[in-house]
């Protein structure tokens, strides 16, 4: 018998197996183009603590940055740009040529342009007061460190 569940009757695990469908019905549209995701991330410990970190995938020759997040407390003393610039350093060595990265917060969008990145596409008022940036930025290999976490140092 089909029947509808409708959010009050349905749990995390079935929410959880549509977001699963639809993410392997994706991957099998870009596997059959020669695409192969692999996931990408850096995480920031002060003394054994979470303080900041960065994910997303690589496929295509492009990093997609999924996440992008610094504890509060630790917000406004370069940590972010470290953490960004530690996950483009990780891409480049996957021969990535470029990354892509989304925000709906005007403030991020005008640092990742501070970073390196351009914008590229503009929702406004996506999502009430939010508008949606999409913004790109070229990867260049350098061969030189470009950073902290590239000298094999870790910070404190």
């Amino acid at each position: 018998m089909r029947e509808w569940l409708t959010v009050r009757d349905i749990n995390a695990d079935i929410l959880n197996a549509i977001s699963d469908g639809v993410l392997q019905h994706g991957r099998a549209l870009s596997e059959a183009r020669g695409g192969h995701a692999e996931s990408i991330a850096c995480a920031l410990m002060e003394e054994g603590t979470l303080i900041g970190g960065a994910t997303g995938r690589t496929e295509f020759r492009r990093l997609f940055v999924n996440y992008l997040w610094i504890d509060a407390q630790w917000r406004g003393t370069g940590l972010g740009t470290q953490a960004l610039h530690k996950l483009e350093a990780l891409a480049v060595e996957r021969a990535c040529v470029d990354a892509l990265i989304e925000t709906l917060d005007d403030d991020v969008a005008r640092w990742y342009t501070r970073c390196g990145y351009r914008l590229i596409a503009h929702v406004p008022e996506y999502c009430g007061p939010w508008s949606r940036h999409t913004l790109l930025k070229t990867l260049v290999a350098t061969g030189a460190p470009t950073g902290l976490f590239d000298q094999g140092h870790s910070p404190g």
